[in-house]
């Protein structure tokens, strides 16, 4: 039966525990920009560098296997974007570790209330990739529309923020917290649009 199994049978991957392992370790990567925040320590933010490599390999194992497995739980493609976007996010807080140093930012405290909502919108990713497994749609889809909300409420703040800096007359802090802002946008961006890929996997399940 072994034989058969390795040489026979189509290869079956189990994408349900890949796909939480990447999401769990996306999740731990925004909450250490979270803690970050928190301490008003960015010494934390080196640890995302080290969890970044950590997702970067398991994003290349899953790839990997969604290329040599010929039956999938799930529409393939489905499974290649939320692959794709998973990582994205990884980039996304990983670009803005990259802008703190490189504008040597000495805090990020003042951006706690909106890291706090992207963490909230990371840990129901996380969730709905969990639930993915036990096939309920309508509750992925409550979760879903919960990041949408939060998504929403990250733009209004980061609009709000910006709206602040332009009262200022330094134009080089401007420019700087600008982009900082904008990245943290982008962040919440990508897990808005993981999310969605997500929510329509779980209707082609139904």
């Amino acid at each position: 039966m072994n034989f058969i199994s390795s040489f026979i049978l189509p290869k079956e991957v189990d994408f349900d525990t890949a796909l939480q392992a990447q999401a769990r370790i996306t999740r731990i990567i925004v909450s250490e920009l979270h803690n970050a925040c928190i301490d008003d320590d960015l010494m934390n933010l080196n640890r995302i560098s080290e969890h970044a490599d950590e997702a970067r390999l398991l994003k290349t194992k899953n790839m990997n296997e969604l290329l040599d497995v010929f039956i999938a739980p799930y529409d393939k493609e489905s499974i290649y974007r939320i692959i794709t976007q998973l990582d994205w996010i990884t980039l996304s807080v990983k670009h803005f570790y990259f802008e703190i140093e490189a504008y040597n930012i000495p805090s990020i405290r003042e951006y706690q209330s909106i890291v706090e909502l992207i963490l909230e919108m990371a840990s129901l990713l996380e969730q709905c990739i969990t639930r993915l497994s036990t096939k309920t749609a309508r509750t992925i889809s409550l979760d879903t529309d919960l990041i949408h909300d939060q998504y929403d409420h990250v733009v209004a703040l980061c609009a709000k923020s910006v709206a602040e800096l332009l009262k200022q007359e330094d134009c080089k802090h401007i420019i700087i917290h600008r982009d900082i802002l904008a990245q943290l946008k982008e962040i919440s961006q990508r897990i808005h649009v993981t999310a969605n890929t997500l929510e329509d996997m779980a209707i082609k399940l139904i």
